[in-house]
């Protein structure tokens, strides 16, 4: 196929929030029983509706989490990617050398997707290509969010590819037909093959693929 539009997803795709995500929420569950590794938290939670991830842990402990867990969530991790948040190594560059439309298609409300890009250094890159499930109220696992931004950019789904991490993103892109490529980072190979993607572990590896 010709690739005329790249659809990339944001947390372990553009940015590398994934560990700082998972870490606070780990830690915050933990107060109420809840026990989990990161690596399974990568598998589970990457990619998914932030209340779906909530639902998980309060079916494991067998209770409710407060109220104000979320709110509490999202200021603990708002902070820590203030100060943390670094761009995944070689995207700028691939970003640069690219020929073709892109955009950045994600689960994620649009504060949050355009603070981590901002901090990373690539908010400049995205700027009126930014596309959010909050918008469509449709989250991955749905096609909805890559069907949309599709749209959005003008392309039909045979010309875009997406670009994923998580195992929820991979299935979103797949049933919606697109061509998906999924960014290993050692905790996801077998499940993002598993779901059909093509899987490659570098910006570098994937400027070669494409």
């Amino acid at each position: 196929m010709e690739v005329k539009c790249i659809i990339f997803d944001c947390d372990g795709v553009l940015v590398d929030t994934e560990k700082i995500g998972n870490g606070i929420m780990l830690e915050m569950a933990a107060e109420y029983g809840f026990k989990m590794e990161l690596e399974d938290a990568y598998r589970d939670f990457n990619g998914r509706k932030l209340k779906e991830c909530f639902l998980f842990i309060e079916n494991a402990i067998g209770k409710k989490l407060p109220d104000t867990f979320e709110s509490d969530y999202r200021q603990k991790s708002f902070e820590a990617f203030k100060t943390q948040v670094k761009p995944m190594e070689g995207v700028l560059k691939f970003i640069e050398n690219l020929k073709i439309p892109y955009c950045v298609a994600s689960s994620g409300p649009v504060d949050k997707i355009r603070l981590n890009l901002e901090v990373a250094g690539l908010l400049d890159k995205f700027e009126n290509k930014i596309y959010s499930s909050y918008e469509i109220n449709s989250w991955k696992p749905e096609p909805g969010i890559f069907l949309h931004a599709a749209k959005e950019m003008g392309f039909d789904v045979k010309d875009c590819i997406v670009i994923e991490d998580s195992k929820a993103g991979v299935i979103s892109g797949i049933s919606g037909g697109f061509k998906v490529y999924g960014f290993t980072n050692g905790f996801n190979n077998e499940d993002l093959e598993k779901e059909g993607a093509i899987l490659f572990s570098s910006y570098e590896e994937l400027s070669e693929v494409i």
